[in-house]
């Protein structure tokens, strides 16, 4: 296990990550504090963190972090730019990389190249960011090598022109969860809420939640707890899931065509909690 890496979170499934953080890869003095923090998985970014003039050096940077224990996710600038295959040549070498994160994926065959040019089974998380991306998410989806659907909040209001209302988002949200149920991925991870705290972010990560999203981007090393609170099962959920499933183990008897599904989310609620930590809390 990297020596960075909390253990939890260095146990924890993608599949399952609920917080992900972006750090910069332009300061990598702050990638141990980012390692250590309360995220369940942490991304290098090598694109809208790091102005061209740095990219070399950042790229160096993420590349030296990896080799020397750090596991983390790396975020790579997008196909169209020069910098996409350096990125990829460069984390095709290294250890300790969970997956790439590829910005501003538009196409399925973003992700099939990226695949194909990363070393042979590194995760792809798809970032959609535009309207284009929007509309063949459920392309994308199913491209060979994509591991999960990212929503990049900023970019797409900038394609758009959409306000950050919910309302106004809930289209592109229910989207990219649509999509990745028809590609059979986990479920989407929503864009960060940038330089939100308590209350706030409660409420931001409950339109994440009650969209069907079940991780979000952060940028904020404090926002990783509060989010991995809201997006796991709460104390009333687990309490609801254990009694049904202790009722079920000793027998009752079933009721309406409501119980089997019932019982379904009961043992969704309870595999979640154990994998959290949460179950026997």
């Amino acid at each position: 296990m990297s020596p960075y890496r909390n253990q939890r979170a260095a146990a924890l499934p993608a599949r399952l990550s609920r917080s992900w953080l972006l750090v910069s890869a332009t300061d990598p003095s702050a990638f141990p504090a980012a390692l250590a923090s309360e995220a369940d998985s942490v991304i290098f970014d090598l694109e809208d963190a790091v102005p061209a003039e740095g990219k070399e050096q950042a790229r160096h940077d993420v590349v030296e972090a990896l080799n020397a224990g750090a596991s983390a996710w790396v975020r790579i600038n997008d196909i169209s730019t020069p910098y996409w295959e350096e990125d990829l040549a460069a984390l095709s070498r290294v250890e300790h990389l969970r997956g790439i994160v590829l910005a501003k994926t538009e196409h399925p065959d973003h992700i099939t190249k990226t695949a194909m040019m990363a070393a042979a089974g590194t995760p792809v998380v798809a970032l959609i960011e535009s309207a284009v991306g929007l509309v063949n998410a459920n392309d994308i989806a199913r491209a060979p090598g994509v591991f999960r659907l990212a929503f990049g909040v900023g970019d797409f209001r900038r394609d758009t022109g959409t306000s950050a209302d919910p309302m106004a988002l809930a289209f592109a949200r229910s989207t990219l969860v649509v999509a990745s149920r028809v590609g059979e991925l986990p479920g989407p991870i929503d864009g960060p809420s940038v330089g939100a705290a308590g209350e706030e972010l409660a409420a931001a990560c409950e339109v994440t939640h009650s969209m069907g999203m079940t991780g979000k981007l952060c940028l904020d090393p404090a926002q990783t707890d509060g989010i991995n609170r809201a997006l796991a099962p709460s104390d009333q959920e687990i309490t609801w899931a254990r009694e049904l499933i202790a009722k079920h183990d000793a027998g009752a008897t079933v009721g309406d065509g409501s119980y089997l599904p019932r019982l379904a989310r009961a043992r969704k609620v309870s595999e979640l909690a154990q994998t959290y930590g949460l179950w026997n809390r």
